[in-house]
């Protein structure tokens, strides 16, 4: 291998790794916190995620959300809900407002409630202050290091691309000088018996490589979502000559409608039926006047496998249709709605998200071992030896 570029490479690795490590470990022990979240909560807290028992008809869907309303501080609305198809679980209604230009955690949220309420009999099962709670930080320290959506995002952003160059340039170096059979097996496995400073350069290098892959997917993912052009710059390219779908508007009735609880139920009775052979669905209410019913029905645990429903918040029609099984919706746009999928393995099944966890808790390993390395090489280096200049007398 070249090695002007091999030089280059460890370079970029050595000092990129000083700079960003410190936040690479922080995001990637939050991500293997956050793998199984939703496993863990079902787990810790049945009692607000499952109803005690099951009753043969639900009440209205108009019902449960108004509901769930009276249930939060100061008059606040509902926003969205998220409903299940097994019909031990509760409702989950949320109610959240943002504001974009705090520079904390704390600050970022003006109001976070989740309500979880029984869809047989209407009880309020828990009202939970969504800002205090544990998974919620440990998310917002992965996406933003609590510093707020300006700040907090710009730092998470530009260090997922740091670690995406140090991936590359890690391979570059993880390939030996002289190929041979010695080369070959440290490429690959860890001298256990060796000392504990050739151990942890094998960590280093040898566990980097198995986790290279899954890293490079997660850190791909994670651009898309921190820069806006690089998402649309793919899309467009991926999506060539596809027509951009255009966004469903209501339309604006020249009379107030008073019907507003009926059309509720039909879009919570026609999401519900649409439910009989998936797995949970999202209806996100309107936020304006020409805002939908915005409805995410989900096939399994793999998100991007869904069918998406807007409905006219004025007459409970359907808009707009589509399913992932649509062929004309572009390249693109297929790969950025498996883009989430993408970031958490859920793409590849079960097997996939436990690869993903072993490859978080390596990439929250790789600073520090890096670190050691380059502590025992700046130890090694010798001293430079004062040379003493002789002069001859006559």
């Amino acid at each position: 291998m070249n090695s002007i570029l091999r030089k280059t490479a460890y370079q970029l690795h050595l000092w990129l790794g000083l700079t960003s490590g410190l936040i690479v470990v922080i995001m990637a022990v939050t991500g293997c916190i956050l793998a199984f979240e939703k496993e863990l909560k079902h787990a810790l807290h049945p009692e607000k995620y499952f109803v005690k028992n099951i009753k043969k008809e639900k009440l209205q869907f108009s019902d449960l959300k108004l509901k769930a309303e009276q249930a939060l501080p100061d008059s606040l609305k509902v926003s969205r809900v998220e409903i299940s198809s097994d019909p031990s679980r509760s409702y989950a209604f949320r109610s959240l407002k943002m504001d974009n230009e705090a520079l904390t955690y704390w600050g970022s949220y003006i109001h976070y409630y989740r309500v979880y309420v029984d869809p047989y009999t209407g009880k309020v099962l828990e009202v939970e202050n969504a800002k205090n709670d544990f998974f919620e930080i440990v998310m917002d320290l992965h996406r933003r290091l609590l510093l707020g959506e300006k700040i907090g995002k710009t730092i998470t952003g530009y260090s997922t691309l740091i670690l995406a160059v140090m991936l590359f340039s890690g391979l570059v170096i993880w390939f030996p000088r002289k190929m041979n059979k010695k080369a070959l097996k440290g490429m690959f496995m860890i001298k256990t018996s060796a000392k504990w400073k050739r151990v942890n350069y094998d960590m280093h290098n040898v566990l980097g490589f198995y986790a290279v892959i899954p890293l490079c997917l997660i850190s791909y993912a994670a651009l898309i979502w921190n820069f806006e052009d690089v998402d649309k710059w793919v899309k467009k390219t991926l999506n060539g000559k596809t027509k951009t779908e255009q966004k469903a508007k209501s339309t604006i009735p020249f009379e107030e409608s008073s019907d507003k609880k009926n059309i509720l139920n039909i879009v919570g009775d026609r999401v519900e039926k649409s439910l009989a052979d998936k797995k949970s669905a999202l209806i996100s209410f309107p936020k304006t006047e020409e805002g939908t019913y915005y409805a995410e029905v989900t096939y399994g645990d793999k998100q991007y496998q869904n069918e998406q429903f807007n409905f006219d918040q004025y007459s409970g029609k359907i808009l707009k249709h589509q399913s992932y099984k649509d062929k004309d919706i572009g390249n693109g746009t297929a790969l950025r709605e498996r883009n989430y999928d993408l970031h958490t393995g859920s793409i590849f099944g079960m097997t996939g998200r436990i690869v993903y966890l072993f490859a978080g808790m390596i990439a929250a390993s790789l600073p520090i071992t890096g670190f050691i390395i380059y502590l025992n090489r700046k130890k090694k280096k010798p001293k430079k030896k004062k040379v003493k200049i002789l002069t001859l007398s006559n």
